[in-house]
C-alpha cells in the first residue's frame, strides 16, 4: 500500500507539470484516504495548491484528474468535490498488489525506522494481593505493545517489576500476624494470592477502626493516621525487615512465595509471559547508591530530619523524598536502581514503562531526577500512561475490597463463552477437550478485546454485562469471522483449488473485492501507526474493519459456487489472506482465533 501511494504521489507530481507547467515535489502533495462515501481510494487535497497554481481548487482537481485518467494507467476514474480530488484506482493494481501480499510469507516484519532495542515492562503486581481488573488492562496492553513493536522487527524484552517491600507489604504480612492463626493456602484451600489479599484488607479495616476512635478522642485525622498504632507497627516491621531481622524476612519469604505462586497461575491462565522479573527487595539498595551518589556530587540533599531530597524545581516539578528520615527507601529509590540494571542488562535503546495515568508526575519526577544524575538511558524512558478502569459503582479501592478480581472474572468470560456456543449449537464433533479449549479461547477473546479495543490514554468503564458480551464490536465476532474463513479454506482443500495461481488476467472486481485488497493492504500501516503511538487499540479496530468487510465480502459475492473457476480461485485466495491477516492481528492483542466455532 505504501509503495501504491507512492506511485500516485509520484504521478500527480507529473501531472502537476504536464497540466500547469509547475514543479510540486510528491512529497509536499497533501494526500489522504478517500471518505467512506465517495468514490476512489486516494484524495488529493487540492486547497492547498491553489496558492502555487493560482487556479481555484476544484478546476484544479478537474484538470488533474482528466490528465491522470488518460495517461496513467494506474488510475481508472476520478471524482471533485470541492477542494478534493479523489482517485480510483485501477483493478490490475489491486490485483497486482494482492499478488504481492500473498506471495509474503507470514511473520515476516513491518520495517519502521522505529527503536530496534527495546525493554517493555509490565504488570508490576504487588506482593499483598491477587491480580485485578486494572491489573488486566496493564499486562494485556504490556503484551500486546510488545507483541506490534516485535512485528516491526525489533528486539523486544518484558520484564516484570515485582513490588515485594514497603510499607504495603508490611500490611499484609502484620494482618497475617495478628489475624492469621498460621493459615496456609493449603490449609485453606485458596490461591496464595488471595489469602495474603484478606491479610491486607484486614489490616486496613482494623486500622481505619483505629484512625476513627483516635479522631473521636480529638486527636487531628492526618495525626491519627500517622500515630495508629497498627501503622507504627508496620512502619516498624518495615525497618525490621530493612535491617535484615530474621523472624520479618522469614515471614516475608513465606508470604511472597505464595503470592509468586498465585500470581504465575493467573499469568499462564491469561497467556502473558515475561523475559525477566525485578524485585524492588533487588533493586532499592542500588537506587539507594544512586541517591550517595547524588548526595556526593551536590545534586540531592538532606533535610534537617535527615530525609534526602531531589529538588526539581528548575524541571517544572517541585521537590521529591528520595529517603525517609528513619533511612528507609521510597518507590523512586528503587525505580533509579531498577532503570539501572534494565539498562546493564539490555542496553535498551528504549525503555517502556506500562503505568497508569495516577503516576504520570512519578514517572517526569524519575526521568528527571535520572537526567540530574547524567544517566545516559534517561532520554529513553517512555511512559505508556493508561486510563485508569472504573466501575458503575466508582473506582476500585484494594484495601476496602471493592475490586474486580482477574481469576474470577477470567472464569465469569469463559462461562459466559461456554453459554452462548451451546446456545447457538454448532460445537457437533468437538472432544470434551476441544469444547473446554473453545470456551477458553472466546472467552478470553472477549475480555481482551473489551480491554485492547479502548484508547490506552483513555479511561474507560468497566460494564460487567458489556464485556463479556459475544455479539457486536467483540472479540468472539472476529474469532468467528476467522472460524468461517477456516471451514471455507477446508472444503476448498477438498475441492483442489488452488489459492497460489497468477490471478492477474481475472478480469474486473467487484467493489467488495476491491475493498478486501485494500484492508488487506492497510495492514502494515496499521502496525507502523500502532507501534509509533503503543496503541492496540488501532490493531484491534483494523480487526474488526477487516471481519467486518470480509463478511459484506462474503454476502455478496459467491466463493465456492462461483462458476468461473479463475475468478472462484481468487475468491478462497482472498478469503485466505483474510484469514491470515485476521490471525496475525488477533495474535498481537495475545488473542487466539479457533479453526472451527
Amino acid at each position: 500500500m505504501q509503495q501504491l501511494e507512492q506511485d500516485i504521489r509520484a504521478a500527480l507530481s507529473a501531472a502537476i507539470q504536464q497540466v500547469f507547467g509547475v514543479t510540486v515535489a510528491p512529497e509536499q502533495l497533501v494526500i489522504q484516504p478517500t471518505r467512506k462515501e465517495f468514490a476512489g481510494s486516494f484524495t488529493l487535497v487540492t486547497f492547498s495548491l491553489t496558492k502555487v497554481l493560482g487556479k481555484g481548487p476544484e478546476q484544479i482537481g478537474q484538470g488533474l484528474g482528466e490528465w491522470l485518467t488518460a495517461n496513467e494507467a494506474r488510475i481508472s476514474g476520478f471524482n471533485v468535490v470541492k477542494g478534493f480530488l479523489n482517485l480510483e484506482v485501477a483493478d490490475q493494481q489491486w490485483l497486482s498488489l494482492f499478488q504481492s501480499l500473498v506471495q509474503q510469507p507470514d511473520g515476516a516484519p513491518v520495517l519502521t525506522g522505529g527503536p530496534q532495542n527495546v525493554v517493555v515492562e509490565y504488570s508490576s503486581p504487588n506482593t499483598n494481593k491477587p491480580l485485578h481488573l486494572g491489573h488486566l488492562r496493564n499486562n494485556f496492553l504490556g503484551y500486546s505493545v510488545a507483541e506490534i513493536l516485535k512485528a516491526t522487527g525489533a528486539t523486544v524484552s518484558k520484564v516484570n517489576l515485582v513490588n515485594d517491600r514497603g510499607i504495603h507489604i508490611c500490611k499484609s504480612m502484620l494482618g497475617y500476624q495478628r489475624f492469621g492463626h498460621a493459615e496456609t493456602p493449603q490449609s485453606d484451600g485458596i490461591k496464595g494470592d488471595h489469602l495474603v489479599g484478606k491479610y491486607y484488607v484486614l489490616f486496613e479495616k482494623h486500622y481505619r477502626e483505629q484512625v476513627q476512635q483516635l479522631v473521636a478522642e480529638g486527636v487531628a485525622e492526618d495525626k491519627a493516621k500517622a500515630s495508629a498504632p497498627l501503622m507504627l507497627d508496620a512502619r516498624d516491621m518495615l525497618q525490621k525487615w530493612e535491617a535484615g531481622d530474621e523472624e520479618v524476612v522469614s515471614l516475608w519469604r513465606q508470604m511472597n512465595g505464595w503470592v509468586y505462586e498465585g500470581h504465575n497461575a493467573t499469568y499462564a491462565a491469561i497467556g502473558v509471559d515475561f523475559d525477566k522479573f525485578y524485585y524492588e527487595s533487588g533493586t532499592y539498595l542500588l537506587g539507594k547508591e544512586r541517591v550517595q551518589e547524588g548526595l556526593d556530587r551536590g545534586l540531592f540533599y538532606r533535610k534537617e530530619d535527615g530525609s534526602t531530597w531531589v529538588d526539581l524545581a528548575a524541571e517544572g516539578l517541585d521537590q521529591k523524598i528520595l529517603l525517609r528520615s528513619d533511612g528507609t527507601s521510597v518507590y523512586l529509590t528503587q525505580d533509579l536502581g531498577t532503570a539501572e540494571l534494565k539498562y546493564a542488562d539490555f542496553h535498551y535503546d528504549s525503555s517502556i514503562y506500562v503505568i497508569a495515568d495516577e503516576q504520570n508526575y512519578h514517572m517526569q519526577v524519575l526521568q528527571a531526577t535520572l537526567q540530574k544524575l547524567e544517566k545516559p538511558y534517561a532520554a529513553a524512558i517512555h511512559h505508556l500512561s493508561y486510563g485508569m478502569v472504573d466501575l458503575p459503582t466508582g473506582k476500585m479501592k484494594t484495601r476496602e475490597g471493592t475490586v474486580v478480581d482477574a481469576d474470577e472474572l477470567v472464569r465469569e468470560v469463559v462461562e459466559a463463552a461456554k453459554a452462548a456456543t451451546l446456545e447457538k449449537g454448532k460445537i457437533e464433533g468437538l472432544t470434551e477437550a476441544e469444547q473446554d479449549q473453545l470456551f477458553n479461547t472466546l472467552g478470553l477473546g472477549a475480555l481482551k478485546y473489551y480491554l485492547l479495543k479502548v484508547d490506552p490514554k483513555k479511561r474507560m468503564l468497566f460494564n460487567p454485562e458489556e464485556s463479556v458480551s459475544l455479539e457486536g464490536h467483540t472479540g468472539p465476532f472476529i474469532q468467528y469471522s476467522h472460524a468461517r474463513i477456516a471451514q471455507l479454506r477446508r472444503k476448498a482443500e477438498q475441492m483442489s483449488i488452488s489459492t497460489s495461481a497468477d490471478f492477474l488476467s481475472i478480469g474486473d472486481l467487484q467493489k467488495s473485492e476491491r475493498e478486501m485488497i485494500e484492508e488487506l493492504a492497510r495492514y502494515a500501516n496499521v502496525v507502523t501507526e500502532a507501534a509509533r503511538t503503543f496503541s492496540p487499540a488501532i490493531v484491534a479496530q483494523y480487526a474488526y474493519d477487516l471481519a467486518k468487510a470480509y463478511n459484506r465480502f462474503y454476502a455478496e459475492v459467491q466463493v465456492l459456487q462461483e462458476p468461473d473457476e479463475a475468478k472462484r480461485a481468487f475468491r478462497v485466495a482472498l478469503s485466505v489472506q483474510t484469514g491470515r491477516a485476521i490471525k496475525a492481528s488477533m495474535k498481537l492483542l495475545g488473542i487466539e482465533v479457533p479453526e472451527r466455532m
